[in-house]
C-alpha cells in the first residue's frame, strides 16, 4: 500500500502565493491583536487554511514543487531512492553515485 504524500503545489508561483496569504494572515492575526483586539484572530484561520494547515508542510511542498520533474523516487524491494531526471538542465551535470 502505497500512500502520495504530496504537499507541492501545481505551480511555483502559486505556492508562494498561498505561503504569503497563509504567513501574511497568521502574522497579521497577531500582530493586530492590540488594535483590533480578540476580533483579529480570525485571520488565523485564513492563514492556516492557505497553509493548508500546517506551515512546516507548506515548507516541504515548497521544496516538492521546485524539485517536481527534476527528482525522482523509485522503490524497488523496500528499498526507495531518489534521481535525478533523465533530462539535465545545460551547464549542470549529474552527481556521480555514492556521493
Amino acid at each position: 500500500m502505497t500512500e502520495d504524500r504530496s504537499f507541492a503545489s501545481a505551480s511555483v508561483p502559486r505556492h508562494l502565493v498561498r505561503g504569503v496569504v497563509g504567513f501574511g494572515a497568521l502574522i497579521g492575526a497577531v500582530a493586530l491583536l492590540p488594535i483590533f483586539g480578540v476580533v483579529s484572530l480570525l485571520l488565523a484561520p485564513v492563514g492556516l487554511l492557505a497553509l493548508r494547515g500546517c506551515p512546516t508542510c507548506w515548507a516541504i511542498g515548497l521544496m516538492q514543487t521546485v524539485s517536481r520533474g527534476r527528482l525522482r523516487r523509485s522503490c524497488v524491494d523496500g528499498q526507495c531512492r531518489l534521481t535525478g531526471s533523465e533530462h539535465v538542465r545545460p551547464g549542470h551535470r549529474e552527481r556521480p553515485s555514492g556521493t
